[in-house]
């Protein structure tokens, strides 16, 4: 099955059409139409934030924790003016959108905020994602509560180290939400003693041994400090992985289990863009950002890399000044010329900082010229395409879990249900008993038969109907 629009132009319109119930299936441009006119013609963010409370009220268990990362979504067009991002994946500074992706610990997701101009994750994750979450997480502490217990949390939010500061720590404290992340510049080692092995489940079910060693402790920023909890756990090579968490009552069990399965989002944004096309690009077209928006100052950031560029040239000076008077044996004032480009360059940088503080770090849209000031691309059709491909993706884990009691690899059993998918089927109404037969052709081989065998039994015991007639659906192997 094809994961865009465009790939429709090489699949038969008849055979597809037939299994939407119309003689064929639209073309890509009529499909775009479609898609721009629902878009346009609904609320497809309000809709998405419905989906949401809902999935969340579902599983109040899988609400409790919350995994919050970026994921970059690169543009190669020319219709949009696009700040530059570090895309990781490809270690280079690209233009694109971020995408900050709310997920539970198996990585199913909930909800998504596209960002074109960003702080980072910490800014967002205040201003946009946890006003939202505050509404809608179920199972939340009474105010009451929360001052009768003061290491009481309302729920956890899970992020990897670029979120790890005082500042956001302290800010989510304040609202009562436990964040539970690595912690950064770890440059301490623990006493092999310390570690004890334990049983930490894995969510999703099974479990695993893990060397753990748990400390009070605290982060500071200046004079201001804010007490955590400190999980470090130790690996057979001897690295001490170190986890903090602001939410006093998990155990050291608890704070592993629910940090290491961060992989799980990891996981999800891999499988989304290779299976769900997550960046590709579904309308063109460009808006402006409100002009109050503030951004990077160009001319910051042309001074900021002018100063890095002279610290390095900076660095490299002292160390060659270094080696050539190891080498020599000389003394500093025969290095006359040496001392002399250090000074240089080191007067060229304290100028260069000077200039710098005195420019703001960041200024409003509307004050930048006009071909600087940055657009994003039109948001509804991405909304309305995000929100569709979470509930594929969430039925497609439902099967998942279903299979995986025949299966016991997850990634044979996801490629096994994408085979499903696009099996061949014959459909069999029966009007009398007000049944729909759907005869599904088999596998490639007996042990995937009796796999999807299992799986067709078990949907059939849902009784589920068809939307229209109100058939019962009763799927079988054949």
């Amino acid at each position: 099955m094809s994961k865009r629009l465009e790939g429709l132009r090489h699949i038969p319109p008849g055979e597809l059409g037939k299994t939407i119930g119309l003689d064929r299936v639209p073309e890509v441009r009529t499909l775009r139409e479609k898609i721009t006119l629902m878009a346009t013609s609904g609320n497809p963010s309000a809709w998405m934030k419905e989906l949401s409370q809902a999935w969340l009220e579902q599983d109040p268990d899988a609400a409790g924790y919350l995994y919050v990362d970026g994921h970059v979504r690169v543009y190669n067009g020319s219709q949009a003016n696009l700040p530059r991002r570090y895309v990781s994946r490809q270690r280079l500074c690209l233009r694109g959108t971020t995408d900050y992706w709310v997920n539970d610990a198996v990585g199913r997701p909930f909800f998504v905020v596209s960002k074109a101009v960003t702080a980072g994750l910490a800014e967002s994750l205040l201003k946009d994602i946890v006003p939202e979450l505050l509404r809608t997480v179920p199972g939340q502490p009474t105010a009451a509560e929360l001052d009768l217990d003061l290491q009481l949390h309302r729920f956890v939010i899970v992020f990897d180290r670029e979120g790890s500061t005082h500042s956001l720590l302290l800010e989510l404290w304040r609202l009562r939400i436990g964040a539970l992340t690595y912690r950064k510049n770890v440059k301490d080692v623990w006493p092999e003693a310390e570690f004890l092995e334990y049983d930490v489940p894995v969510p999703g079910g099974g479990s695993t041994r893990m060397k753990l060693a748990l400390r009070n402790t605290e982060i500071t920023a200046g004079t201001a400090s804010l007490p955590v909890t400190e999980v470090r756990c130790l690996t057979k090579t001897g690295h001490q992985t170190a986890i903090i968490t602001t939410a006093k009552r998990l155990g050291n069990t608890d704070i592993a289990s629910r940090m290491f399965a961060r992989w799980c989002q990891e996981n999800f944004f891999a499988y989304m863009m290779q299976h769900f096309d997550i960046d590709g690009l579904i309308q063109y077209g460009a808006e402006d950002i409100p002009g109050t928006v503030l951004v990077i100052n160009p001319a910051w950031r042309t001074l900021d890399r002018e100063i890095r560029k002279t610290r390095h040239t900076e660095r490299k000076l002292q160390a060659d000044f270094a080696k050539k008077t190891m080498k020599d044996g000389t003394e500093i004032q025969n290095q006359a010329e040496t001392v002399e480009a250090i000074q240089t360059i080191q007067t060229e940088l304290k100028r260069l900082c000077a200039e710098r503080k005195k420019t703001p770090k960041k200024v409003t849209i509307e004050s930048l010229p006009e071909g600087e000031q940055p657009t994003q691309l039109l948001p509804l059709n991405k909304v309305l395409t995000d929100s569709v491909k979470m509930i594929a993706y969430r039925a497609e884990t439902a099967l998942v879990a279903l299979l995986r009691r025949h299966l016991s690899k997850e990634d044979e059993a996801r490629a096994l249900v994408r085979e499903l998918f696009v099996s061949s089927a014959d459909l069999v109404p029966d009007e009398m008993a007000q049944t729909l037969t759907i005869r599904i052709h088999r596998m490639a081989s007996p042990a995937h038969d009796k796999a999807i065998a299992g799986l067709l039994e078990e949907l059939t015991k849902q009784e589920f109907r068809h939307p229209e007639t109100g058939a019962k659906m009763v799927y079988v192997l054949t």
